[in-house]
């Protein structure tokens, strides 16, 4: 079977329980823990969560198994593929609503802010969802389950698929953006980053004839705790939905 095909049939029915009945090999049966796609993806999240996604590559996920690169392709065809099985692993853990019509922007809300926590549990991995053609069973789920509150809440189909395609896109660049300067800030160079109060100074100690608006408003471009920011624009972006 191709690597494509091999894909392809990984995402059918019962197609893991396949897969691992049909593997055989004197080196698998002298493992006391046979490798499977199941453990590729734990070992690779385990190391995300630690390392950071940037230090997540085949042969990093390898040696964690103590196994050589070239066996992980009998379970995971390449990285891209990987990054498929990662975040259609942390799309497993969402919890779907019933879509409600009373209800709909505090759910689809609800889902994104689900899809952020994830991330952020692992820093970097939203990288692994951008530019992704979704295939995964459990991606299309999220999918299937974004699409059907939206239609419920009174979005026209065209509105409701691109909808969901920024609002993923917004979640995913948060929280890329979260772990870039959770790593600038690790450096002494780049501490101000995190300092609001720095970062303030800087702005209204710019020249106020240049700079009017920003030196004002200060306060304003600096204001936020916690997932504020975050809050707004979802809010922003659903209540536009509802407007259309």
């Amino acid at each position: 079977m191709n690597p494509r095909d091999r894909r392809a049939a990984r995402h059918l029915p019962d197609a893991h329980t396949a897969a691992g009945a049909s593997r055989t090999g004197a080196r698998a049966a002298r493992r006391k823990t046979p490798i499977t796609v199941d453990r590729v993806v734990d070992t690779a999240l385990d190391i995300a969560a630690a390392e950071g996604y940037e230090a997540l590559t085949m042969r990093r996920v390898a040696a964690a198994l103590d196994t050589g690169s070239a066996s992980l392709y009998a379970h995971v065809v390449n990285k891209a593929d990987l990054d498929e099985l990662l975040i259609g692993r942390l799309c497993a853990e969402l919890v779907q609503p019933e879509p409600d019509p009373a209800a709909w922007r505090e759910q689809i809300r609800g889902v994104c802010t689900q899809i952020r926590d994830q991330y952020l549990r692992y820093p970097g991995i939203s990288r692994a969802a951008l530019a992704m053609a979704p295939t995964d069973l459990e991606t299309m789920r999220v999918n299937e389950g974004m699409l059907a509150i939206l239609l419920t809440g009174g979005v026209a189909p065209q509105a409701a698929a691109w909808a969901i395609d920024a609002l993923l896109l917004y979640v995913a660049a948060y929280c890329l953006e979260a772990s870039i300067r959770r790593q600038r800030s690790e450096q002494d160079d780049a501490a101000w980053v995190l300092d609001r109060d720095e970062l303030r100074r800087r702005l209204t100690a710019l020249p106020a004839e240049t700079f009017p608006h920003t030196t004002r408003h200060a306060a304003e471009l600096t204001a936020g705790e916690g997932h504020d920011r975050f809050d707004f624009t979802l809010a922003l972006m659903i209540d536009g939905l509802a407007h259309r």
